[in-house]
């Protein structure tokens, strides 16, 4: 198995190199590593149009080497795909991300981002996140990761790869894996919760006609609701959401075909 690990948190990253360790014992796996010179948290699937991307090879200090970018988790998987690396992956990890990525949060995330520019290229993916503390579902940055916060994660995610071949994931779908903080009681498949957010306008300074706003940071919330993985990680439980690509409304575009969209072809009749 060719796998190309990468992550939104940089390449120096705790999480990213606890799963690279993970990775790395398992037998017959090819790894290759692309990531973010630096963190590009929370930048979705952004990628760099209007410059060239730097890229430099760095070493991890136990004799094996990665490359660094300035580019966006999604420029590190297209990296991958189009031959920096020595390989074609058959496998895009993202993580072990610093925090979790649950429900909404998914449409935010650069490391789930990076597992969807997979399946968008036909490859298999997993996205692998890490809850900050017990009882806290919000996306907690604040706080100074060791290796042991993302161990049990990096296993998991490690074992998943190793039994690929078993697990069921259907074609273009990608696997977001979110571990829990503190004790596991077990693993469980469930579906996207919804996260509530409680963003608000602060003006923080004004200065020469120029006003500054925090508009981010409040802790959010969620629906509470069986099922979900909000609901998983809240029950000391590993969530594995599947996850596609497909955005389309299949049901919208039956109710669209009962309305005569031809008729915004023609002017507006209007009423005398």
């Amino acid at each position: 198995m060719k796998v190309l690990l990468t992550n939104d948190d940089g390449i120096t990253a705790t999480g990213l190199n606890a799963m690279r360790q993970a990775l790395l014992e398992v037998p017959g796996l090819e790894l290759a590593v692309i990531a973010p010179d630096s963190n590009r948290s929370a930048t979705a699937r952004s990628i760099t149009t209007r410059e060239p991307l730097w890229v430099e090879e760095v070493e991890f200090g136990d004799g094996t080497r990665g490359f660094a970018t300035d580019g966006t988790p999604v420029d590190c998987v297209r990296f991958g795909s189009l031959g920096l690396i020595e390989f074609e992956p058959e496998l895009i990890v993202s993580g072990v991300n610093h925090g979790a990525n649950l429900g909404d949060d998914i449409t935010y995330s650069g490391t789930v981002a990076a597992a969807l520019e997979g399946i968008v290229l036909g490859i298999p993916a997993i996205a692998v996140s890490q809850q900050a503390y017990p009882a806290r579902l919000d996306y907690w940055v604040g706080r100074q990761w060791k290796r042991e916060d993302f161990e049990q994660a990096a296993a998991f995610a490690a074992r998943l790869v190793e039994e690929l071949e078993e697990v069921p994931m259907p074609l273009a779908t990608l696997l977001n894996i979110n571990c829990p903080a503190g004790e596991i009681r077990g693993a469980r498949a469930c579906r996207l919760g919804k996260r509530i957010y409680h963003d608000r306008l602060e003006l923080t300074e004004e200065e020469g006609g120029r006003r500054r706003y925090h508009i981010y940071g409040d802790e959010p919330g969620y629906q509470h609701e069986p099922g979900t993985d909000f609901a998983a990680i809240a029950d000391g439980h590993i969530a594995v959401t599947p996850l596609h690509f497909d955005l389309t409304d299949q049901a919208g575009i039956a109710q669209l075909e009962g309305f005569e969209l031809d008729r915004l072809l023609r002017p507006a009749a209007r009423e005398i």
